[in-house]
């Protein structure tokens, strides 16, 4: 246990093997997360709880600490993680810590920080002064946690303190004096570079524009860095698609395998280099602390909602996903804010959404539009961002008057770290976790939905007979795979929802897209993907472009016109295309009520923005 900011979960990580989720802001571990580490004793069980700054709780991540250490005689010890930089501080924690009476060592860390610094601190002395063990590492440098291991091998063995320390505030301050003073502790200097870093950073007109200007160039990166590579697995696809169909001597068989897995999930899959990138600038900006100084930035925006800057650290998380978003929320200490900030949550872009993105904006703007070294379909892709980040506010600040205040305000504490290099293995780590959970989904929730949707899409088959009875030619492939498309389960399905969708400009394929994206947004791309490939299996984006009404009043009109993209892009900005997202708010909350009425308005806001996209874009072309 320890605050956040401390190494505590690095620490973990390191003992355990284990790639609990870290970062430089308060609120990232939210839950217990339990690991085993080997000892030349045998293997110890080691639990990282989040993290917090007293064992006074105000917030359901905190609790969980104060819960675990009333559960004392199931634990064979402590190890309360410090920061050595801000020793008096975290020995107010140690003080309480200790009144439990349990075996406890104290793992000091940033022990080199301090000594750059030109701090100092005797770990020996401190640990006289304390009457505990006290363990100085480096979270991140093996030398710190080989030592730890060889502790942990004897926890029976740990000191707990002979008298308690103090519990009275003013007692503490004077103990936490005579300790500090004991361990010969010297402050360490500021950190001359950081502070000149923040007074550019962290200025309420300068640090804003930056923070804006950097979130720009993040989706330029996105789409310029990332498209060679998407280009070569579009090719690689594509052809792969053209060899099932012409060595598979099975027809539907081949259908199957080119227009189910290779068109559908492949199609899907070319969006893994966007996914990446993603991570990796998240990762860069997390582990050189610039997101905690986004957090303090938008404290003041946060506050026009009635929202404070930790309901920006649970939104900053939805970036990624809503499910971490949601589970941040227990920092929240007011029950009304918690509530409000999931119902918010959604609206965050995720990167669920990016695949969706990207395909659509790729058919809205040429990739060589823009403004000298800018292109436009970043800028299309920034705007979305805050479409949904600006959403998001509103949506907090209306929840916020429905459930009503939450009384008196609590001050929003957020430590700001040194500004640090990230470490590159972080980095690789945290954007193979990423790519493997995207690789993970297509393999199985977009696999499974994408099988039934083939399944939907090519049943029922025809007969040669069939066809010619309706004046199809059997040897006509591209003929037959536009019947049996047009007159498919799916297609049926697909034109049920088209008078719900058809003001929108949706045709029975996009609305068969709408539907299975339930599962996960991304299965809409793998929709198109199907459609596209079975329509032109040679040049699948040409027929996905040149796709036009089959019926209706827009019949022989193409289905993606400038008003139908707009009109799908702001769909899918704020409807609630996730299951995953309503059964973890179901858990967060006990009751599937706000679930049911976050789908359900979001779903009527997704539809009427969308018609308003569509009908503007429409006036403007």
């Amino acid at each position: 246990m320890g605050s956040p900011n401390a190494g505590k979960t690095t620490l973990f990580n390191g003992l355990t093997g284990l790639r609990a989720k870290t970062g430089n802001y308060p609120g990232v571990t939210v839950a217990r997360y339990e690991g085993l580490t080997e000892t030349a004793a045998g293997p110890v069980v080691i639990e990282d709880l989040p993290g917090t700054y007293s064992l006074d709780p105000i917030s359901p991540d905190e609790e969980i600490v104060a819960t675990v250490l009333e559960e004392a005689d199931t634990l064979a010890g402590l190890l309360v993680v410090v920061d050595a930089t801000n020793l008096r501080r975290g020995l107010g924690f140690v003080a309480q810590v200790a009144q439990a009476g349990l075996p406890t060592t104290v793992v000091l860390t940033f022990v080199d920080e301090l000594l750059r610094r030109g701090g100092k601190v005797d770990p020996e002395a401190l640990s006289r002064a304390l009457g505990l063990k006290v363990l100085p590492v480096v979270a991140g440098e093996r030398r710190g946690v080989e030592a730890l291991h060889e502790v942990l091998a004897a926890p029976a063995e740990w000191p707990a303190p002979m008298l308690p320390p103090p519990t009275e505030p003013e007692e503490v301050v004077g103990w936490t004096q005579s300790v500090v003073k004991a361990a010969h502790f010297a402050a360490p200097d500021p950190d001359s570079r950081t502070g000149r870093l923040d007074g550019v950073l962290l200025h309420p007109v300068w640090g804003t524009l930056i923070f804006f200007l950097t979130m720009f160039a993040f989706f330029q990166t996105i789409f310029v860095v990332a498209a060679p590579m998407q280009g070569w697995i579009e090719e690689a696809f594509a052809w792969l698609g053209e060899w099932a169909r012409s060595s598979i001597p099975v027809g539907w068989f081949a259908s199957f395998v080119a227009d189910a897995l290779l068109a559908g999930v492949g199609g899907v899959l070319v969006f893994l280099p966007q996914i990446a990138l993603l991570f990796v600038l998240i990762s860069l900006l997390e582990g050189s602390g610039y997101l905690s100084r986004a957090a303090y930035l938008m404290d003041r925006v946060m506050s026009t909602a009635g929202l404070e800057g930790r309901a920006f650290v649970a939104l900053l998380s939805s970036l990624a996903c809503a499910i971490p978003g949601i589970m941040a929320t227990r920092t929240l200490p007011s029950a009304k804010d918690r509530l409000a900030t999931m119902m918010a949550a959604p609206l965050m872009t995720c990167s669920a959404r990016l695949p969706v993105y990207v395909l659509l904006i790729g058919m809205l703007v040429p990739p060589e539009v823009g403004w000298g070294p800018f292109r436009a379909q970043g800028a299309i892709m920034f705007g979305l961002y805050v479409l949904g980040a600006a959403s998001a506010m509103t949506s907090a600040w209306f929840w916020k008057r429905i459930v009503g205040r939450s009384g008196v305000a609590l001050p929003f504490y957020m430590e700001m770290p040194s500004y640090r290099l990230p470490r590159m293995k972080t980095v690789l780590i945290s954007v193979w976790d990423a790519c493997k959970a995207f690789l993970r989904k297509v393999t199985s929730i977009i696999l499974v939905t994408t099988v039934i949707l083939w399944a939907l899409l090519s049943l029922p088959m025809r007969s040669a007979d069939e066809l010619a009875a309706a004046g199809v030619d059997p040897t006509d492939d591209v003929a037959v795979t536009a019947y049996t498309l047009d007159n498919s389960v799916a297609a049926g399905l697909g034109r049920a929802v088209q008078p719900v969708f058809e003001p929108l400009g949706f045709d029975w394929r996009v609305n068969v897209g709408v539907i299975s994206s339930l599962a996960a947004r991304e299965v809409f791309v793998a929709t198109l993907g199907q459609v596209a490939s079975a329509s032109d299996p040679e040049n699948p984006g040409a027929a996905l472009a040149e796709m036009t009404h089959q019926d209706g009043p827009r019949v022989g009109e193409k289905v993606f016109t400038p008003p139908t993209i707009a009109a799908l892009l702001v769909f899918f900005v704020y409807a609630m295309q996730c299951m995953s997202t309503l059964a973890v708010m179901r858990r967060e909350t006990g009751t599937w009520r706000w679930p049911l009425i976050a789908f359900g308005y979001l779903g009527v806001t997704a539809w009427v923005m969308a018609f308003l996209a569509h009908q503007i874009v429409g006036v403007l072309t």
